[in-house]
């Protein structure tokens, strides 16, 4: 059955997380104020915004959606040094200042790897977990480094997003709800991307480069779900899997798609990724 298209996606505002600094985000309501909240978390060089926007929409229909700026992406919390360890904390901060007591945390490529270190870090913040795209670690070798450095540009090109029917709707209502021009939606995904400077993402890499999970994944106690990325030239199918195998009790929702799959083939992944997260919440204790 094909998706709807959004009529309208949230405008975000500035949230401060006190004693850390300030970022951007989006909230949008679930059906009912009980409604489980999930915490989105972007990819690399990317925006909250920019890699949920195909998603906010059909995961709210069940859910309150919340999505962030990273620290070092484009209005996040700006600091000296990136590291993963404080985008964990700030997820918790997150919580706080929005008076929740816990979420499904749901990350997708570095998100996936933040998210992990949300449950490490603040077990008791996190209901549950959905991983997509992503790894116990990155070997950031040469190919990976190559497409981490020009990840946003090749999701959200003109030709990438004329390809998926829902990121083009989904462009076009978040244009309209930012006030942009919808007839030059590469336009609006290139002053996304242009907010997150070359500096924050080589400090992004390097962190994800020190980041090794594996060790503790097996001690993961929550319900967790992976979608796996089956044609995924940056974080081979294979590393998902192992991924997956590491956390006692996970399922996984495989599809047949690419690494920028969030966005450029949003017809396969937003099913896929709703379907994870209906499966994490359905075990929530």
């Amino acid at each position: 059955m094909p998706l709807p298209l959004p009529h309208e996606l949230p405008v975000g505002r500035v949230l401060d997380l006190p004693g850390r600094g300030s970022t951007w985000i989006t909230d949008t309501p679930g059906p009912a104020p009980e409604a489980m909240p999930l915490v989105l978390l972007h990819a690399l060089g990317c925006t909250g915004l920019l890699t949920w926007f195909p998603s906010i929409a059909h995961l709210s229909r069940r859910h309150r959606v919340i999505t962030l700026d990273q620290r070092g992406h484009g209005r996040g919390i700006a600091s000296a040094q990136f590291s993963l360890r404080d985008c964990a904390d700030d997820v918790a901060a997150l919580l706080d200042a929005l008076g929740l007591e816990r979420a499904v945390v749901v990350g997708y490529s570095m998100g996936g790897v933040v998210a992990q270190r949300v449950w490490r870090q603040h077990p008791q913040r996190v209901a549950g977990l959905v991983l997509a795209a992503t790894s116990d670690r990155f070997r950031l070798t040469v190919a990976e480094r190559a497409f981490f450095a020009g990840m946003g540009a090749s999701m959200l090109g003109a030709r990438g997003i004329a390809r998926s029917r829902v990121a083009t709707g989904a462009a076009r209502a978040t244009a309209e709800a930012l006030d942009v021009d919808h007839t030059d939606t590469r336009a609006w995904a290139l002053r996304e991307l242009r907010s997150t400077s070359p500096w924050s993402v080589a400090e992004a890499l390097t962190a994800l480069g020190r980041h090794h999970s594996r060790p503790w994944l097996g001690r993961v106690d929550v319900p967790t779900a992976v979608v796996v990325t089956n044609r995924d030239r940056v974080v081979p199918a294979r590393r998902q899997l192992a991924l997956a195998r590491s956390v006692p009790g996970a399922t996984v929702h495989d599809i047949d798609a690419g690494h920028a799959a969030c966005v450029l083939e949003a017809d396969v992944f937003v099913p896929a990724l709703a379907q994870a997260v209906a499966t994490v919440t359905a075990r929530v204790r």
